[in-house]
C-alpha cells in the first residue's frame, strides 16, 4: 500500500516558475515508478511526466518537454515536478500517481498502469 500527498500547487503568473512535491508512505516507494498527471476543469486527466523506478529513465508529454523535469528521492520517498515557463493552459489539479509491479527501466504513461494516486494539488497560472 502507497499514500501520496502532494504539495506546492499556488498561483503563478504567466512565465514563472513552481515546484511541486510528492511525499510517498509505505514500503514500495522504491520500486514504484511516478507520475504527474493533471485534470483541468471539464477535460479528462492527462499524463504529465513519468519516472521509472530506477530513476534512470523519464517521459514526458509533448506539452511539456523542455519546461518540466521530473525528478525523485527515493531516500526521502518523495518525487519532484520542476516546472518553469508556465502558461495559462497549465493551470489544474496535478496529481502524483504510483505504479507497482512494473520493470525498473519502464516508465508507465497511461492512468491504468498506475496502482495509487494523491489527492491532488491545485496549481494556477495567471495571464
Amino acid at each position: 500500500q502507497v499514500q501520496l500527498v502532494e504539495s506546492g500547487g499556488k498561483l503563478v503568473q504567466a512565465g514563472g516558475s513552481l515546484g511541486l512535491s510528492c511525499a510517498a508512505s509505505g514500503r514500495v516507494f522504491s520500486r514504484a515508478a511516478m507520475g504527474w498527471f493533471r485534470q483541468a476543469p471539464g477535460k479528462e486527466r492527462e499524463f504529465v511526466a513519468g519516472i521509472s523506478w530506477s530513476g534512470d529513465n523519464t517521459d514526458y508529454a509533448d506539452f511539456v518537454k523542455g519546461r518540466f523535469t521530473i525528478s525523485r528521492d527515493n531516500a526521502k520517498n518523495t518525487v519532484y515536478l520542476q516546472m518553469s515557463s508556465l502558461k495559462p493552459e497549465d493551470t489544474a489539479v496535478y496529481y502524483c500517481a504510483a505504479g507497482s509491479s512494473l520493470p525498473y527501466y519502464y516508465v508507465p504513461t497511461r492512468n491504468h498502469e498506475y496502482d495509487y494516486w494523491g489527492q491532488g494539488t491545485q496549481v494556477t497560472v495567471s495571464s
